[in-house]
């Protein structure tokens, strides 16, 4: 095996026995770190490109945004879990609305139970938010009448298919759209397996860069790995594309603050046992360690 790397490809690759011996344990660390501190590096950098160069426009919510059009970031999953340390994130909410999604279900009572609040503006009375993300991933409804359990069906195409082209799942289903108390932000994904590793790319029409896109990273880049687990492969890229990716008006100061703080190494996320689905995952199935954030700095949710 030829040792003629540069450094920077060396240490992506521990087992390889290329380091030369000038590279001691320490740099070695070191230059690990400083790459996990960077992995987060895409998403401040279009916080900073929408807040200087973005177009203000009027919105739905009344309270005006500034937003941009088409923009990506990709994190590696093998370098660091992407949460964000700018500012501290609830990871318990995070993590029991991914689980409520898988779920399927579309009233908030689970949420409200585990002291989860991120849906109440949106909910009725009764808690209820029509057929939003749950139903649509768990019990699509098709033409014929019959119900369509996409993410069963994806986790069993990537077992028994894994080089197709058709591992999608939606949750922008056109004729149950007007009854949703909210339609789908973050309404499509697809894997991707290649060298025993799965990736997942996320398209997200609307995105609120600073509350929401910080969420739907972790969110994602956690099925991912959850996937990837129940289908004995490791974690790859998770790839998150974006429509319109704004800064709410009364967010611009907040931007700011956290674009004044220096990221710190980015935590480790585990997975603590053998789970046979996706869908069987519970709460106390994970382990999040080594988060060390900045201060979580509030905001005002636009409704």
């Amino acid at each position: 095996m030829s040792c003629t790397r540069s450094f920077e490809s060396r240490i992506l690759d521990t087992s390889a026995g290329c380091y030369h011996s000038q590279s001691s344990a320490k740099e070695i660390r070191q230059a690990i770190s400083d790459r996990r501190e960077t992995l987060m590096q895409g998403y401040l950098q279009l916080l900073d490109e929408v807040l200087h160069d973005g177009i203000d426009r009027d919105d739905r919510t009344g309270v005006g945004t500034r937003s941009l059009f088409g923009r990506q970031m990709r994190f590696d999953l093998a370098e660091g879990f992407p949460l964000l340390t700018t500012k501290k994130l609830h990871i318990r909410s995070i993590l029991h609305e991914l689980l409520w999604f898988l779920r399927g279900e579309t009233n908030i009572g689970y949420l409200k139970e585990n002291k989860v609040s991120i849906w109440d503006e949106w909910a009725d009375e009764a808690g209820d938010l029509g057929p939003v993300y749950g139903h649509q991933w768990r019990s699509w409804e098709g033409a014929g009448g019959e119900t369509i359990d996409q993410i069963a069906w994806v986790e069993n195409e990537i077992r028994t298919n894994p080089r197709s082209r058709r591992l999608v799942v939606s949750a922008w289903n056109v004729a149950e759209v007007p009854k949703m108390a909210l339609p789908p932000c973050h309404l499509l994904f697809q894997f991707y397996v290649s060298g025993g590793r799965l990736s997942c790319q996320l398209y997200q029409r609307s995105a609120d860069l600073f509350l929401g896109v910080p969420f739907n990273i972790a969110s994602y880049a956690m099925l991912t790995s959850m996937m990837a687990h129940v289908t004995g492969l490791k974690p790859g890229e998770f790839v998150h594309t974006l429509g319109d990716v704004h800064l709410y008006s009364n967010h611009f100061e907040q931007a700011r603050e956290q674009l004044s703080r220096t990221p710190r190494p980015l935590p480790n996320f585990h997975i603590k046992r053998e789970v046979a689905s996706v869908t069987d995952f519970q709460f106390d199935d994970f382990e999040l360690t080594n988060y060390d954030p900045h201060p979580h700095i509030k905001a005002p949710v636009a409704v």
